[in-house]
């Protein structure tokens, strides 16, 4: 894997899914892959800021953590999107090797699945896409996916917390490129993997939001954009049945009440 820096501080304890069962929070694990669209994951995060009730880790592979680098006032720093209400971690490549492992240690793609009631990958990259469909792991985010639990047997639901699934956790996933990527016959070859063979409604474990038809970052104008982020943030509110509460503040305003 890939050892660019870590995010989290090495004084803190690695994450153990086990220390938060009786929390009484949604567990959303929120990823981006290497699209321009990553820029969205701070509306997100600070739209879902608003549930005292969910617990959120970002998962951000290399190419999606250049975007969010302070570069804009629409793509904060990781440092301060950590430090936005409901965050809990950013994790990168390098969080998963910290320190050499020996047994007994937590491995973070486990841990972190574990942990997961919902993850949510926004944007889901072609790249990222490809590597799910034909069954690669060679970074934190496709590790984690490629160690679900596509059965549904092991990872059973927490006191109080129901899964979003029927009974199961999933997968929700915003594919983002180009149109001509898009358009390829082997993106549609990946999709069917996903959207159908995969499926939720087909008995498996993944969600597919469509992209729509606007014009692209790279000046195209056609379909490949992901989905319109509030659309996702409504779609992560229904599988989690997450109800409105009246926190004051924003998300961007930090954790404290």
């Amino acid at each position: 894997m890939d050892t660019a820096p870590s995010t989290q501080d090495n004084t803190s304890p690695p994450l153990k899914a086990s220390d938060h069962l009786n929390d009484g929070k949604h567990h959303l694990l929120l990823a981006a892959t290497g699209s321009v669209a990553t820029i969205k994951i701070p509306n997100i995060v600070s739209a879902l800021s608003q549930h005292k009730n969910l617990s959120i880790r970002i998962l951000l592979t290399e190419a999606a953590a250049n975007f969010l680098q302070g570069q804009a006032d629409e793509q904060p720093t990781l440092a301060q999107i950590a430090n936005m209400r409901n965050v809990e971690a950013i994790y990168r490549d390098a969080d998963e090797w910290r320190k050499p492992w020996i047994r007994g240690d937590s491995i973070l793609h486990i841990e972190s699945r574990r942990w997961a009631d919902l993850m949510v990958i926004a944007p889901l990259s072609a790249n990222s896409l490809a590597k799910i469909a034909l069954g690669m792991s060679d970074n934190l985010v496709s590790s984690v996916v490629r160690a679900w639990d596509a059965t549904g047997i092991l990872d059973q639901a927490r006191p109080g917390v129901p899964l979003p699934y029927e009974g199961r956790k999933g997968i929700m996933v915003a594919p983002a490129m180009n149109t001509a990527m898009w358009h390829h016959p082997v993106t549609a070859e990946h999709m069917q993997r996903l959207a159908r063979d995969w499926s939720v409604e087909n008995g498996g474990w993944f969600e597919v939001l469509r992209p729509i038809e606007k014009e692209l970052a790279c000046g195209d104008t056609g379909s490949g954009a992901m989905h319109d982020w509030k659309s996702i943030v409504a779609a992560i509110e229904r599988r989690l049945q997450l109800t409105t509460t009246n926190d004051a503040g924003t998300g961007m305003n930090g954790k404290a009440g």
